[in-house]
């Protein structure tokens, strides 16, 4: 008895021990490394006075190798695509490249996505449900909660990481869309680029979308130019093929033996659709009988390969009930519409195919390169989408997808005005809500409706040669992006850290579906659960059922409470046509709790239903804090529409101080966005010019001086005064152009009330970047025949007169 009392410490005993061990924790981690000590611990040489007496110790200098027969790891991620839409699954888009993959790999039918493409990017990088990594939406629409900041928090260690410290090579081809809005820029913090987040190289777009023509590059940490123009053959697609051979041939030139990873995001199928002529001309007449005749034709050769279950009904395809707050999404009858329409829109969706093809026969030649010098056998290749097909092109379908982003509508004369450019640097265009929802066949809606499979259940291949004895086959098991980050650990044999740089880690919540590898096309599938939240939309999957949460927001408010949840058998309707929330209430009440516990697990609320033109306006903070003056000077990179003076639904200036040498000085002095919408103050023919072009709907809105310019020192101006909103929120004023403060041109203006692009051509001081604002120049539209001492533009209260005389003392003019 005494024994085992004397096995108990005493209270004292142990508050003093928990004391000294709280107390010395800050120590531990505010103390400073000792380097005698630290050189104690981990070299294990020897040292002396002359090196000759002293052993050498390289193993703490040497570079972890990676597990002997580690595969590479190719990952090719296209955008906004259906399950419908492909060859490989029975689509009318011809792909080749994935159709090879797939013949030697397999093909899977049921693996999710977030619907959306800054979430689902961060689950394939991290293996961590979308809010966890901060990204409850794109990062433009990033908001101050924890599951919604838009930046991948420290809690989050990526693939390329993980594998760039277990010694694979890490390269990072294309779009990003995980770097916070604010921190695009030259000048901007870098943490979360992709150099910063584990990939040795970098070459691609940060936002979520650019120009195929006209693209706004990236090369490592810095912004560079295309390395050609439109008319020398340039296509984005073919230029980052390019930098994929390039990067590989490197690494195998120096260390042929150590695995790679190449994460490769083509800017395909995002909008703007952009192609070679040659493929777009491959599906001339190929979708003349409209969307709805499309999910007639793809529903059986889906079922044919295997990838639908027979019997599969179609979802309808309008499902929301209408509602001011998502009538853009509605689908209009394809034999409602007019000669015209059905041209246009048939003509659009021919450009979207060609579009995909034509990336599809880039991605080839590296597939291609890989074969040729006998590292396909061991590399993983994985062929997928990160959210279903897109209906952001609105029911009719637009030339300039950025008018959808302004809530502001299509016009149907305006478009067929450039049908035959459709596709080239002309146009940004985007197919209308109906392809959306046929590419998504047999599902109901689209991108961004996490509700629906339409706008999660993606194409997914797995090929690897020496790992897969299954050739051509389909796995039907339900899977998410969350679980292929735990899928490659798997393979690679290494583990994802419990701490990673001091910093504990949040678990991952994927699973890894290396089974499926020799798993029978329908075994049970080794996932439990998963949730879905997006713009308001909510779901849970779990073990075959799923809740739907049917959510028609009222507009200026959510309406959460008043959501009518719906309940499917998936494992028998994967269409979900046949609600049973009637039939089995417990079901549903118990898979509505789990979806609340999930929420409270993965940091889902608040929930967030506001349209993108709301959300997208909103000032975010960043290193540099709003202000009403700002001053841009030549010879920077273009400042990205992100940390560039927000002009946007407000009075502005614009004052240049500029000293004309030669009477015949032309260029641009400032310009800002692309033919798609933007503004430019320019030098032309002695005349000073101020165009404001609006979305890109002609004619632009251009003010002319009336008085010559002459040599000397000048300060050239314009002010818009903003009088009233327009009927689709832009703003309607006056602008008043200035030569030395005399008004020299005026007259009515309307500007855009949301950005120019979402990652468009950025702000530029004496020329003009990527594709030009205005047609009364070419890029890069170099300002000569003198000097542009700085540009100010003020977004205050500051009289014109007021701040002439601040942009002189500013640029130290006399």
């Amino acid at each position: 008895m005494n024994a085992k009392k004397n096995t108990k410490p005493k209270k004292s005993a142990m508050l003093l021990a928990l004391c000294l061990f709280f107390f010395s924790v800050p120590y531990r981690i505010l103390a400073q490394a000792d380097p005698q000590q630290v050189t104690k611990e981990t070299f294990k040489g020897k040292i002396s006075l002359d090196v000759r007496d002293s052993k050498e110790d390289w193993a703490p200098y040497t570079p972890k190798v990676a597990p002997k027969g580690a595969p590479n790891i190719l990952f090719i991620l296209y955008d906004d695509t259906g399950l419908a839409a492909w060859s490989p699954y029975g689509g009318a888009i011809n792909m080749p490249t994935m159709q090879k993959l797939a013949d030697n790999g397999l093909i899977y039918t049921q693996w999710h996505t977030t619907a959306l493409c800054s979430p689902t990017r961060s689950t394939l990088l991290t293996g961590r449900n979308h809010h966890l990594n901060g990204m409850a939406a794109i990062t433009e629409t990033a908001a101050g909660y924890p599951g919604a900041s838009g930046r991948l928090p420290k809690q989050v260690t990526t693939i390329g990481q993980v594998l760039q410290d277990n010694g694979w090579s890490t390269f990072w081809i294309g779009k990003d869309h995980n770097v916070p809005e604010q921190d695009v820029a030259s000048g901007g913090n870098r943490s979360t680029w992709p150099l910063q987040m584990g990939f040795d190289r970098y070459y691609g777009f940060l936002g979520g979308e650019t120009n195929q023509w006209y693209p706004d590059l990236v090369e490592d940490n810095h912004f560079v130019d295309a390395p050609a123009s439109p008319e020398e053959g340039y296509h984005l697609s073919k230029d980052l093929a390019d930098h994929a051979l390039e990067y590989l041939r490197d690494q195998q030139a120096t260390n042929p033996s150590k695995p790679w990873f190449m994460w490769y995001c083509p800017g395909a199928n995002h909008a703007p659709h952009h192609a070679p002529q040659e493929y777009i001309d491959k599906y001339k007449g190929k979708f003349d009988d409209g969307y709805e005749a499309y999910r007639q034709w793809v529903l059986p050769r889906m079922i044919a390969k295997g990838v639908i279950p027979a019997g599969t009904k179609y979802a309808p395809f309008n499902p929301l009930p209408k509602n001011v707050a998502n009538e853009g999404d509605a689908v209009l009858e394809w034999n409602k519409l007019s000669a015209d329409e059905k041209r246009l829109f048939s003509k659009l969706a021919e450009v979207y195919a060609g579009f995909s093809e034509y990336t599809d026969a880039q991605v080839g030649r590296v597939i291609d390169y890989l074969e040729k010098t006998g590292q396909l056998e061991n590399t993983v290749i994985i062929y997928a989408a990160d959210n279903g097909a897109s209906g952001e092109g609105s029911p009719s379908g637009s030339v300039n997808e950025n008018k959808f982003f302004n809530g502001y509508p299509d016009e149907l004369k305006e478009n067929l005005k450039l049908i035959d450019k459709l596709g080239g640097p002309d146009t940004y265009e985007h197919y209308p809500t109906g392809w959306a929802a046929a590419f998504s066949t047999p599902f109901k809606m689209f991108k961004r409706y996490s509700q629906y499979a339409g706008g999660t259940c993606d194409p997914l291949v797995i090929s690897w040669p020496k790992g897969i004895k299954a050739k051509g086959e389909v796995r039907n098991q339900f899977h998410h992006s969350t679980d292929i980050v735990p899928t490659l650990l798997d393979i690679c044999g290494v583990e994802m850290p419990k701490v990673y740089k001091g910093v504990p880690q949040y678990p991952l919540s994927g699973v890894s579906m290396r089974y499926t590898f020799d798993a029978a096309p329908d075994a049970k599938t080794q996932k439990h659960i998963q949730y879905f939240a997006m713009l308001g939309s909510r779901a849970l999957w779990k073990d075959g059922w799923k809740a739907v949460a049917l959510h028609a927001p009222l507009v200026g408010k959510g309406n959460f409470d008043n959501d009518v949840w719906e309940l499917y058998n998936t494992d028998v309707d994967r269409a979900e046509s046949n609600n049973l929330a009637k039939k089995n209430p417990e079901k549903l009440k118990e898979l509505i709790a789990d979806w609340n516990t999930e929420a409270a697990k993965n940091l889902v609320l608040p929930l967030d239903d506001r349209a993108a033109i709301e959300i997208l306006g909103i000032e975010r903070p960043s290193s540099e804090a709003p202000r009403d003056q700002y001053v841009y000077y030549p010879g920077t990179a273009p400042v990205p529409e992100g940390v560039a003076v927000n002009v946007r639904g407000r009075n502005y200036k614009i004052v240049a101080d500029v000293d004309v040498k030669d009477a015949n000085a032309s260029g641009v002095i400032f310009a800002h966005g692309s033919r798609f919408g933007g503004h430019s103050l320019f030098l032309k023919n002695k005349k000073l010019y101020y165009v404001y072009n609006f979305l890109g709907i002609p004619p632009e809105q251009k003010f002319v001086s009336n008085v010559d310019i002459t040599p000397g020192k000048h300060v050239f101006g314009m002010e818009f005064t903003r009088e009233k909103a327009g009927p689709n929120g832009e703003s309607l004023g006056t602008m008043k152009l200035y030569i030395d403060g005399k008004e020299v041109a005026s007259g009515p203006m309307r500007t855009q009330s949301g950005k120019f692009t979402l990652s468009g051509d950025g702000l530029c001081v004496g020329f003009d970047s990527g594709d030009a604002v205005s047609s009364e120049y070419k890029t890069p539209g170099e300002f000569k025949g003198g000097e542009i001492l700085g540009v100010g533009i003020n977004v205050g209260k500051i009289e014109y007169t007021d701040l002439n005389s601040e942009a002189k003392r500013a640029m130290k003019r006399d």
